[in-house]
């Protein structure tokens, strides 16, 4: 399975965001997002999960692996559009980074409701403590109400109905780990290790020790355009020098 982006591109009024970005993402890797605060990670984030519509591009999930490249799947794929998305909107998971639940229910009661309103769209649901138990939330604090509980519990939550109940076929993260203590910061990371096999993941930060240590591929979003890092550079000293010179390069459009 890929995820291909095509000459994506949305700007805001004169304001250009996304530039032709073009990518492919492969199933079975965990990608880290880099870039500087309003290059535009949130918005490439939002136009992925179609919450937010993009002005031109396309964007596909090639669930068979029919090809490895953007171009070649899309000159395969027969539209006259030079907008489009080709997979359905529950394939993508997205995981914000300020927790949207309700928090007049208990967090027993969110996971319950969720899973009988989408029924149809869970494989084997389980009890709500087994979930809990997949990513270390205590069962005892699920009988509280949400409000009451820290960020970092919330975020728990939006995971666990991301990874373990809809399951979707990418999964998007947006600095997932900013809210966690070290203890929980290391099962997150331990959590989404032991589930890439079956998804693309993809995941924003602005720290650069995480993405080396959690990360297959790194890619920073500069200038409106995905950039990636050559691989062998990933785990060397010249890694963060790297980085910092690809974001401090002067940018060439409006």
């Amino acid at each position: 399975m890929r995820l291909h982006i095509h000459e994506l591109e949305h700007s805001f009024d004169s304001h250009t965001v996304l530039n032709k970005v073009s990518y492919t993402f492969e199933q079975g890797r965990i990608y880290g997002l880099l870039g500087r605060n309003g290059a535009g990670k949130t918005t490439l984030f939002n136009c992925l999960a179609s919450y937010l519509e993009f002005n031109s591009g396309r964007i596909a999930i090639d669930y068979n692996d029919t090809t490895k490249d953007a171009p070649s799947f899309f000159e395969s794929v027969a539209t006259s559009s030079d907008k489009s998305r080709n997979y359905k909107e529950s394939d993508i998971g997205f995981v914000f980074t300020q927790p949207h639940l309700p928090e007049f229910m208990t967090g027993r009661e969110f996971i319950k409701f969720f899973i009988e309103i989408n029924g149809g769209k869970i494989e084997n649901p389980k009890d709500v403590d087994e979930y809990f138990r997949m990513v270390a939330f205590n069962p005892a604090d699920g009988d509280r109400l949400i409000k009451g509980y820290s960020h970092g519990m919330m975020n728990k939550l939006q995971m666990l109905i991301s990874m373990h109940i809809l399951k979707p076929p990418v999964i998007l993260l947006d600095e997932p780990l900013t809210s966690f203590d070290v203890v929980a910061a290391l099962e997150v990371k331990n959590m989404i290790k032991s589930i890439k096999k079956d998804h693309i993941i993809i995941f924003s930060t602005h720290i650069l020790q995480l993405a080396q240590d959690l990360c297959d591929e790194i890619v920073v979003l500069h200038d409106g355009q995905l950039r990636p890092i050559p691989p062998e550079k990933i785990h060397s000293p010249e890694f963060e020098a790297e980085v910092i010179a690809l974001l401090q390069e002067p940018e060439s459009h409006a």
